[in-house]
């Protein structure tokens, strides 16, 4: 028999106080709910019983799911001092018993508190947005970072790739999906059904990976243009007017989007899988095809230099420290109309910025960081490849090229990962000048 929600509410106070309140107590019986889930043996019962405590969270208003993460932390954290024990017994005796004792130990009461939720239906999707939900508190709430790294070491084993299937996304598939497709795009916004449908034609390719527990919602898709020529500039491609080519004479194939879709699966790697993946199947349809490259964006660069000319403003032109200072103001028409000289130490900086790495970090760019360990080249940098207010506003309208060269993939991913050693195109370092780690 289920437990009556109504009884844990309304007439449990854990805290022994009568001074709380009634929206207090609707959390106090979720934690008694979640003690008696852990508590219990039967696979039936125990299935209802995490219903159960999905459903009263999913009533819970913001204030009371502060208060819920909160409680999780001080209710079913590990024991430090059964941990200490636990510890000194293995250290006197490191037997497979006395391992398997630390082991269960160490693993705070919500992992298996979290695997138990995950038996009810819709049990994974409740409890990623559970973590999307908790990363928006973590700043302001550190502690809380104990969940963060329960539910992100579960959700590791759960979306890891045996799970995940590949769906080509085309019109014909369910209006659901090709919905969530528009509200999730996150690198170029589709403006609508038309601008989709122009996405999907017979030149184009969009790909996702969906797991078994969420059907219906991709947790990251890549939009790829098949091109005759290596693109330079976003704007044809995503011109919904644009002529549709013959897919079977390109040569190119050209990734110009990657979303990850679910906040609450941040930091769960499906990119570089999902690359390999595409480049695969590709390569089995299109023969013809040899490049395989991104037209990318890049984030961190306009930042990057705003905070040099801060620091160091005779290491610029004036030119260039003028256009700094013009902040948000900078529009696509003085670009285009900008010296010679303006350009090229524009183009200059920002190739310095994609190649020049740190110790323990990598590339400072977030996007060069993703490509360059999955062993893709720094190709090329292109002048005015993105003209949107985005585009400005992020990188003065540059893009690059990242090209993703089968028989090198594994050799620079190796360079990169070892010793953050940058895989390039004779043309970008030249572009770029001397080498350099840090700037």
């Amino acid at each position: 028999m289920a437990l009556d929600l109504t009884r844990f509410f309304r007439g449990r106070d854990t805290s022994g106080g009568r001074g709380r309140s009634a929206r207090h107590r609707d959390v106090d019986g979720i934690i008694e709910l979640c003690q008696a889930l852990l508590s219990g043996r039967g696979e039936v019962s125990g299935a209802r019983l995490a219903a159960e405590v999905l459903g009263a969270y999913q009533r819970l208003d913001d204030e009371q799911v502060e208060w819920l993460f909160d409680r999780l932390v001080t209710t079913f954290s590990v024991d430090p001092e059964a941990v200490r024990q636990a510890g000194a017994e293995y250290r006197l005796d490191a037997s497979p018993a006395n391992l398997a004792a630390l082991q269960e130990t160490v693993e705070p009461p919500r992992q298996e508190l979290f695997r138990r939720c995950n038996m009810a239906p819709g049990g994974t999707a409740a409890l990623v947005d559970m973590r999307r939900r908790l990363l928006r508190t973590l700043g302001d709430h550190p502690q809380r970072a104990e969940i963060d790294a329960d539910l992100t070491h579960l959700f590791r084993s759960w979306f890891n790739r045996g799970f995940l299937t590949l769906q080509r996304i085309d019109w014909q598939t369910s209006a659901v999906v090709l919905e969530r497709l528009i509200h999730y795009e996150a690198v170029h916004q589709i403006q609508g059904w038309r601008d989709l449908r122009r996405r999907l034609e017979s030149d184009r390719r969009c790909y996702a990976f969906f797991h078994p527990a969420l059907p219906q919602e991709p947790l990251i898709f890549i939009e790829v243009a098949l091109t005759r020529a290596m693109t330079a500039q976003v704007q044809p491609l995503l011109d919904p007017d644009s002529p549709v080519d013959d897919p079977g004479q390109a040569t190119c194939a050209i990734f110009y989007s990657i979303t990850n879709c679910q906040q609450g699966l941040r930091g769960v790697s499906f990119g570089n899988v999902l690359i390999k993946q595409v480049v695969d199947d590709l390569g089995k349809e299109f023969p013809r095809i040899t490049t395989l490259a991104t037209l990318s964006p890049i984030p961190g660069f306009r930042a990057w230099l705003v905070e040099r000319a801060a620091a160091a403003p005779g290491s610029i032109s004036r030119a260039l420290g003028a256009l700094v200072a013009k902040g948000d103001d900078v529009s696509a028409a003085e670009l285009e109309s900008a010296p010679i000289a303006l350009r090229r130490e524009l183009m200059e900086r920002c190739a310095r910025y994609l190649i020049s790495t740190g110790a323990g970090v990598g590339a400072q760019d977030s996007v060069a960081r993703f490509h360059l360990a999955n062993g893709a080249r720094l190709e090329r940098l292109n002048w005015m490849g993105d003209t949107s207010p985005t585009g400005l506003g992020r990188s003065y309208g540059l893009t690059v090229n990242y090209v993703y060269r089968l028989t090198d993939l594994e050799r620079n991913h190796e360079a990169y990962a070892n010793q953050f050693r940058v895989a390039t195109s004779r043309a970008f370092r030249q572009l770029a000048g001397p080498a350099r780690s840090k700037h």
